[in-house]
Formats: structure tokens, C-alpha cells, sequence
């Protein structure tokens, strides 16, 4: 037999093989309970800010996790994220983040939503608010815990004019 043939047999008997498996699975919709765990971890995440607390902030998301503010860099990691929050010099005292959708399959989701947030700012007497959407993508863990691995968000206010103060 020769090597053509050889090879011709045994591509075919892989492909034959191939054909037998039964279908992969496909990753089922998201439970109640995994709905429920990604509405947990957006009100952790909401109750973090409003008592600023960073570590329980940072702790709704992944390690390798990414937050894409508007109008900045993207910001990557535990540590880059800490700091991040730390680095505000912000009081907030208002802050929602209701997911209005949330949707996926197997260990991926997503929330989407819309939030509205009031802060103080060192140095500022006038509160500043803004409203906007956002959307959160999910990763589960192996603990069945969902922890935010991206996270984006941008305003629904016009940008101010030059030389005006931010909307209050």
C-alpha cells in the first residue's frame, strides 16, 4: 500500500470518526439563579460606591478585568481599578445602576441599563449628576458567583460648552 493511500484511509477514518461524535452541547440559557447572581453583583457594586468602599468595588470583577470609561483609556486589572477609584477625589451620594437586560449562555452574560449618579468633588461646592447606560459583561466563576469582565458607560447629558459648568 502506499503512502497516498495510507494517508487517504486514515483521513477517512477520522472523518468517519469525527461524524459519530454526538453533537457538542450547546450552552443552555441563563437560570433564575444566575439572572438573580448578576443583580446581586450590580447592587454590591452600587452599595460599594455610595459607601466608598474601593475593595468591595473592585471586588465584583474579574482579576483580569476591563472598565472603559468615556473620554479616558481603558483601565485593566484589580490593581489598575483600585487605583483608579482611589485616585477620585469623590463623595458619591447618589448612585443607580438598574440592569433593565440581562442575557446569556453557559458562563458568559451580559446587563444592560441605565444608571444615574450624583457625586461631590474636592474643591467643587456643587454636586455634579450625570445619567447615562451602561453595559457589564459577565464571566461565571467557578464558585457559581458572576464577576463584571468589562464594563462601559457613557452619559446621556451633552457635553458642556466650553467655558461652562458641569449640569447640577
Amino acid at each position: 500500500m502506499s503512502t497516498r493511500s495510507v494517508l487517504l484511509a486514515a483521513l477517512a477514518l477520522a472523518l468517519a470518526s469525527a461524524a459519530c461524535q454526538p453533537p457538542a452541547q450547546e450552552a443552555g440559557p441563563l437560570s433564575e439563579e444566575d439572572v438573580a447572581a448578576i443583580r446581586a453583583a450590580a447592587q454590591s457594586y452600587t452599595e460599594a460606591m455610595l459607601t466608598g468602599d474601593w475593595a468591595a468595588a473592585v471586588a465584583v470583577f474579574t482579576e483580569d478585568a476591563v472598565r472603559m470609561p468615556p473620554n479616558a483609556p481603558a483601565i485593566q486589572g484589580h490593581e489598575a481599578i483600585r487605583a483608579g477609584f482611589e485616585a477620585e477625589p469623590v463623595t458619591y451620594t447618589d448612585f443607580t445602576n438598574t440592569p433593565t437586560e440581562i442575557d446569556g449562555r453557559g458562563d458568559l452574560a451580559y446587563a444592560r441599563g441605565p444608571y444615574s449618579l450624583t457625586f461631590t468633588l474636592e474643591g467643587i461646592a456643587e454636586p455634579i449628576t450625570d445619567r447615562g447606560k451602561y453595559v457589564a459583561i459577565f464571566r461565571k466563576q467557578a464558585d457559581g458567583s458572576w464577576l463584571a469582565a468589562v464594563d462601559t458607560w457613557n452619559s446621556d447629558l451633552p457635553l458642556p460648552e466650553e467655558g461652562a459648568e458641569t449640569e447640577s
